[in-house]
């Protein structure tokens, strides 16, 4: 058994003099999961501040290490964000939290170091070289046209024909099904099923014998990449842990004898595999040797896919509640709680925020849904204005260290845009796009690989105060350039940032001309140049720099030709920067900015308000789905699509502290709201 800690109202004192204003306290609820060191669930619900009270726990624990029997703490999320958040509030407080033994990281992260990197060296006798899905998808393109030994050329063409025909090359993974490797297309779905494409009249699909040998070279092509290339896709991670857990029980025990206390934070957003595999060694059908807390609020899993979280977690024995919102108003509560799809015993939301504005709805006709956004920021300066309404008046002016709102205004949709004109055959039928015709869906996010020099030289975090993210991706793109070229390492994998650096070290060691140097001092000035805004400037160099650069592998330019001269979006004057795309997507009026976004990217979030826009989903709007809830009655409907509406409405009326607002076409409120209490709701005209 894990070492029994014990945790004092002195110890809680010292967390909450860190983690909360002065004079405040942490109230019985929270007390209690603080306290808690078994194996239990905690679901929270929005703006409760469970990762408040994680934090607080994780700080007591760091005062009890190290641990007698050796042993550490695991803490993971599903995203990086998550996990900037931890290191930020707490890591200068723990120093031995965030060492050896202890892990704190996402999960991927955690399969990757643990489970799948030793299990390929296992398998192959060498070192995976990336774990990344848009190379892995590089490496796709590049290992098609390969033959295959073993196999005829009618048997490759026919397992060619079957992906492309079939938008399965890229999608198609390894699973674990009992104990047998399975072809699935994507992951925690149903069976690959091989079949011919129907592009001819006369149509006869493949034999069971071609379909046995298409499967079989599936097999051995994805085998190839691992092997050749030491290239994985993410899903790939957790193929290989399954591999390795099978394969070596041992792993299992020592994985629980490193980890005595096991913290899963934001377990709602994890998806099936990553469940199960937690399950599997941490879990361990209640015979862990580790301490296992999964925190979370089914409630908000919107990021599952097709695998519905409320299914496949099944609830400990004990599981503690967070019913108080420190975010939401009373009002905002009450609106809110009746949209839940998960009730355990003792459910509710009560509203701790100071907020007391009744939530707004604002009905618009067709031809005035263009009004809605601009009539959300004028009530909320008009409220703003108002005695009453300090709260809000505060956090729409409080600027945090970046100089941005603290407490932003965004307006959120589920849907963005319409595939096609076509598609959008009913003008009632609404998207975000319609209320905001300038609406770009397009995502800028910050990835390891991109098509273009000038996509790496314009897409690093600004917000970063160090060079180190700069280089970085100047670093990324020469890379690109060797893989573009065929061009490996002495053992034929692909470079890595590190082993270029070796390789030039190496190759300066030989020839003594301060090689190393001058291409170190060529990273610096492209970094400071870039960061200063002049990107064609360091374009233009990098550009003239790579004859010479690939002239150290014996390599002219060739393939890369396309990559070093395209520019993204034909802007090739203009100094591209995140904030400055982001600003498409924003609407201003009087001095009010909001960011017209997606309630995917809005999770998490806390905003001083919000606008919920009524979307089209499956030929129906929430105002049709969810008409009772916004009635008053608790949900309680088995319908996948209602519960999926439910759930995004959930996680998009959280989100504010002070100004909720609702926008819904008067048509639908005629038929479906007109019945709602307007003690609780205000009513506007667009």
């Amino acid at each position: 058994m894990p070492q029994v800690v014990d945790i004092s109202n002195e110890d809680i004192q010292y967390a909450e003099s860190i983690l909360l204003p002065a004079g405040k306290v942490f109230d019985a609820e929270r007390r209690a999961y603080i306290r808690n060191m078994d194996t239990i669930d905690l679901q929270a619900v929005p703006g409760s501040g469970k990762t408040t009270v994680l934090l607080a726990k994780l700080l007591i624990l760091e005062t009890k290490l190290p641990f007698e029997d050796g042993s550490g703490i695991l803490v993971i999320s599903h995203t990086n964000s998550a996990i900037d958040e931890i290191k930020s509030k707490i890591q200068q407080h723990c120093p031995k939290l965030f060492s050896y033994p202890n892990f704190i990281g996402t999960i991927q992260g955690f399969v990757d170091e643990f489970l799948a990197k030793p299990c390929f060296q296992l398998m192959f006798n060498k070192k995976v070289v990336r774990i990344d899905n848009e190379i892995y998808y590089e490496i796709v393109e590049k290992f098609i046209p390969r033959n295959l030994d073993g196999f005829t050329i009618q048997e490759q063409k026919n397992a060619r024909y079957f992906l492309f025909g079939t938008d399965n090359l890229k999608s198609f993974r390894f699973q674990n099904r009992n104990g047998v490797t399975t072809l699935v297309s994507p992951l925690n779905s149903r069976e690959l099923e091989i079949s011919k494409p129907r592009r001819v009249k006369n149509y006869v699909d493949f034999t069971a014998g071609e379909k046995r040998r298409i499967k079989e070279w599936l097999i051995k092509f994805k085998f190839t990449i691992m092997q050749k290339a030491g290239i994985l896709h993410f899903d790939d991670a957790y193929f290989l842990a399954e591999n390795y857990i099978r394969s070596k029980p041992l792993v299992k025990t020592l994985l629980q004898k490193r980890f005595a206390y096991v913290f899963a934070d934001e377990m709602q957003d994890m998806d099936l595999h990553q469940y199960q595999l937690l399950e599997d060694i941490f879990y361990d059908v209640s015979n862990s040797f580790s301490k296992y807390q999964r925190i979370g609020d089914k409630n908000q899993s919107i990021f599952n896919g097709d695998a519905k979280i409320e299914t496949y977690w099944q609830d400990r024995p004990v599981v503690l509640l967070l019913t108080g919102s420190q975010r939401m108003s009373p009002a905002i509560a009450n609106v809110v709680k009746q949209f839940a799809l998960v009730r355990p015993n003792g459910f509710d939301i009560v509203g701790f925020g100071s907020g007391s504005i009744k939530p707004h709805l604002i009905k618009y006709s067709t031809a005035t849904i263009s009004n809605v956004i601009p009539l959300f920021l004028t009530k909320i300066k008009e409220l703003a204005a108002e005695p009453g309404n300090k709260s809000l008046s505060d956090r729409i002016n409080s600027i945090n260290c970046e100089g941005k709102m603290k407490y932003p205004i965004k307006v959120l949709a589920w849907n963005t845009i319409w595939k096609s004109p076509e598609e959008k055959v009913d003008d009632s039928k609404v998207r975000l796009s319609d209320y905001f015709n300038s609406f770009s869906k397009e995502e800028h996010k910050l990835l390891i690989d991109y098509s273009c020099l000038d996509s790496y030289l314009s897409f690093f975090d600004k917000r970063k105060q160090t060079l180190n993210f700069v280089r970085k991706n100047i670093l990324n793109a020469l890379l690109k350039v060797l893989r573009l070229e065929n061009i490996s390492d002495v053992d034929g994998r692909s470079f890595t940032r590190k082993r270029l650096l070796d390789c030039i070290n190496k190759m300066d060691e030989n020839t003594n001309v301060g090689l190393y140097d001058d291409f170190k001092a060529k990273l610096y000035c492209w970094s400071m140049e870039l960061a200063k805004g002049h990107k064609k400037l360091v374009h233009d160099s990098i550009v003239e720099f790579i004859p010479n650069f690939l002239n150290l592998f014996n390599k002219n330019i060739t393939a890369c030709q396309e990559f070093l001269t395209h520019i993204e979006g034909d802007k090739e004057n203009e100094y591209i920067q995140l904030e400055e795309i982001a600003k498409e997507n924003k609407f201003r009026l009087d001095g009010l900015e909001a960011e017209i976004t997606t309630v995917h990217a809005a999770k998490g979030q806390t905003h001083s308000a919000t606008l919920y826009l009524e979307s089209c989903y499956y030929g129906f709007h929430e105002s049709e789905r969810l008409s009772d809830q916004f009635l008053g009655t608790p949900f309680a409907d088995n319908r996948v699509r209602h519960k999926e509406s439910a759930k995004m409405i959930y996680v998009g009326l959280s989100r504010p502290t002070d100004f909720l607002c609702l926008a819904i076409h008067d048509a639908r409120y005629t038929e479906f709201l007109s019945k709602i209490n307007l003690d609780e709701w205000q009513l506007l005209d667009a």
